[in-house]
């Protein structure tokens, strides 16, 4: 199979005249790698790999042990729209091995396989539908708040709207390049967009975030706009998730599905839902990984806070959508406390591992919270046995340190180097003197 997937990559490069090949790969904070091979380079690339400095890349190899093989995944090579008239270029997603071949463990991508395939085995496939949020904003000069481009609100479709024929442009781009929409439109705040992409299964729908960030602010730049998928980078105004909907799929059948069910919930969708709910707080660090992404989970801004679930309750981390028409295929959870700052790659690998680990061990579902959890004092909360997500940074690194879920899920070498590095960034953190801190105290106290 794969030699004819390289056969087909091979003939498309040629009849297309693709003169560059990027080899794209992520580091383990989720940003997008990449080094270019010409076409006469690709079939070897295809065959043995391509070796390149794994110490030079965060997360990777030491400097004793830097070298790392680069071996790309042909089902993901396309052309990009992006590049200059009459020199076409294409992309393709890598999987990174050590030189004996035998995969890299601080690979992100690699992870995910780990556990799509161990999902397989079992007979199951793990799909994935992700609403991405993000702001547009005038080029920012060093220094300045950021300026949004409109005050537009949801779905507005008016002279408001300036950044309609940037969304435009950029789902064109995207659908190019074989990554499907199902919606968009403008969200609530000032110069705030979101994108939905049409479920695939994990993997696939990893590649496509990576590649959906680089497109949302490549189309950007060529009209003179800043895209950025930071979490909350305006006050007063609601920030940027990646609601993330999630289904477990068996052969053709919807394993999340039963018709006898009150709310058409399985077995195995329950106890999904309980082992999410129960390893919340153990994965955040990883689906919310800055310390900007905590200025977003807080109460009154339509992100979620506790850890609780529901039909059609927005203030609780799970809702479970009621299918239209009822159709057994739709039936899926979805998780809103991702941000789209995270690696795709890692976040996806503890949601499944998370909810495998509910499904193995019959967690049992906690009941539905379906009031307005905000309105509720935490006395009220505590009756009902309702937690909260991790409220900072270092809460969240504190829960995921304790987490063996999170440890074996990762593996040790991507598991103490993300604590690390994010230690690290707390205590810069928490070191740094804000305007907020000068303009409160320094003239009075």
């Amino acid at each position: 199979m794969r030699e004819q997937q390289c056969d087909y990559v091979l003939k498309t490069a040629s009849e297309r005249g693709v003169r560059m090949v990027r080899m794209w790969f992520t580091d383990v904070l989720g940003n997008l790698k990449s080094f270019a091979i010409s076409q006469n380079e690709l079939e070897n690339a295809l065959n043995d790999g391509m070796t390149f400095d794994g110490s030079s890349i965060d997360g990777f190899s030491r400097v004793q042990e830097s070298d790392v093989l680069a071996i790309p995944d042909p089902d993901t090579f396309q052309i990009l729209p992006l590049g200059d008239k009459g020199a076409a270029e294409a992309r393709v997603f890598c999987d990174i091995h050590n030189l004996d071949g035998t995969p890299f463990t601080g690979d992100p991508r690699q992870v995910l396989r780990r556990h799509v395939e161990e999902a397989r085995a079992e007979g199951l496939t793990f799909y994935i539908a992700p609403d991405i949020e993000f702001f547009y904003f005038s080029t920012p000069q060093p220094g300045e708040r950021p300026t949004p481009l409109d005050n537009g609100g949801y779905f507005d479709l008016t002279t408001r709207d300036v950044t309609g024929d940037l969304r435009k442009q950029t789902i064109r781009t995207l659908e190019q390049i074989g990554i499907p929409v199902e919606y968009s439109f403008h969200e609530d705040s000032p110069s705030q967009q979101e994108i939905d992409l049409r479920h695939d299964d994990a993997l696939t729908i990893a590649d496509s975030v990576m590649t959906f960030r680089l497109i949302v602010r490549e189309v950007a730049a060529a009209h003179g706009v800043y895209a950025t998928f930071m979490p909350k980078p305006l006050e007063g105004v609601q920030g940027s998730g990646m609601h993330t909907h999630l289904s477990l799929f068996s052969g053709d059948d919807n394993a999340f599905y039963d018709e006898h069910d009150e709310y058409n919930l399985s077995p195995v969708a329950k106890s999904f839902t309980a082992g999410l709910l129960r390893h919340a707080a153990e994965i955040t660090a990883i689906t919310n990984p800055t310390v900007n992404s905590y200025k977003r989970l807080v109460p009154g801004f339509e992100a979620p806070v506790h850890l609780s679930w529901a039909r059609n309750n927005r203030s609780g981390l799970i809702r479970v959508p009621i299918p239209k028409r009822g159709n057994p295929l739709a039936t899926r959870l979805e998780y809103r406390s991702p941000d789209p700052s995270c690696n795709p790659y890692l976040a996806f690998s503890l949601m499944l591992a998370a909810g495998l680990k509910g499904v193995r061990e019959g967690y049992e579902l906690p009941a539905e919270a379906d009031a307005n959890l905000f309105e509720l004092d935490d006395h009220a909360l505590n009756k009902l046995g309702i937690g909260q997500l991790p409220q900072s940074l270092a809460e969240a690194l504190h829960a995921m340190e304790r987490s063996e879920l999170v440890r074996e899920a990762l593996g040790e070498h991507i598991f103490e180097w993300f604590l690390r590095n994010k230690r690290r960034e707390w205590m810069d953190y928490k070191t740094h003197v804000s305007q907020f801190e000068i303009d409160r105290y320094l003239g009075t106290l």
